[in-house]
């Protein structure tokens, strides 16, 4: 039985259904208006991934899926610079072995943290062209999950705010109360708690980004 028929199965379906003659509705679609409905199934998967079972996990990974194949074949169709499933598939495959020196060369990464260490410095590498760690972070992230990755990315620039006398919790159930507590506190007082983590992490990347700049001037002396 050949490899990957389901797989080969769906890409087939999918060039007929946006083929002549196949669906209206999906020959008329485009990436931009394909969007809502990635961003549906993205936490339709992440629901099944928390809370489901291994039957919601199945399907929900098949409808990311779909999604995807769904982008790709409209790539694929572009008049000035098309690119098909399998490009994207060497692309990332080619990313992912870039990144695992210590499994598919001579690199010698034994540790989680070792490996974690040598990946970032390689994402560092492969985005040498960025003038700013912040460069890459989705405008649509919600405010929680933008301010999280400003952190993360900006940590080697500036260091985040001083947590040595903040709380610590006994896990991310607790931690999930608490900060359900905080937006419940914001909303009774009448405050939006989404805009203000977006204004407060809008003012840290500021922060950040003048770090950078004073770092650059240094070098350059």
């Amino acid at each position: 039985m050949p490899q990957h028929e389901g797989l080969s199965g769906l890409i087939a379906t999918m060039a007929t259904l946006r083929s002549p003659g196949g669906c209206p509705w999906d020959l008329e679609q485009t990436h931009e208006s394909l969007v809502p409905y990635l961003l549906e199934e993205v936490f339709e998967l992440i629901e099944a991934l928390e809370a489901g079972t291994r039957a919601d996990v199945k399907e929900e990974l098949g409808d990311v899926l779909y999604q995807l194949l769904f982008h790709a074949d409209i790539a694929s169709a572009d008049p000035l610079d098309p690119f098909d499933i399998d490009e994207i598939a060497q692309l990332v495959d080619q990313k992912m072995r870039t990144r695992h020196p210590h499994v598919f060369a001579s690199g010698d990464a034994t540790t989680v943290a070792e490996v974690s260490a040598r990946w970032e410095e390689i994402k560092a590498e492969e985005k040498a062209q960025r003038t700013s760690v912040l460069e890459g972070i989705p405008d649509k992230l919600s405010a929680l999950a933008r301010a999280a990755s400003v952190v993360k990315r900006s940590q080697a620039v500036l260091a985040s705010h001083d947590t040595s006398e903040g709380a610590t919790y006994q896990g991310e159930a607790e931690l999930g109360e608490v900060l359900l507590a905080l937006v419940a506190s914001a909303r009774a007082q009448g405050f939006d708690p989404e805009r203000a983590l977006r204004v407060a992490t809008r003012s840290y990347e500021d922060k950040v980004i003048e770090a950078e700049r004073a770092q650059k001037l240094a070098k350059g002396h």
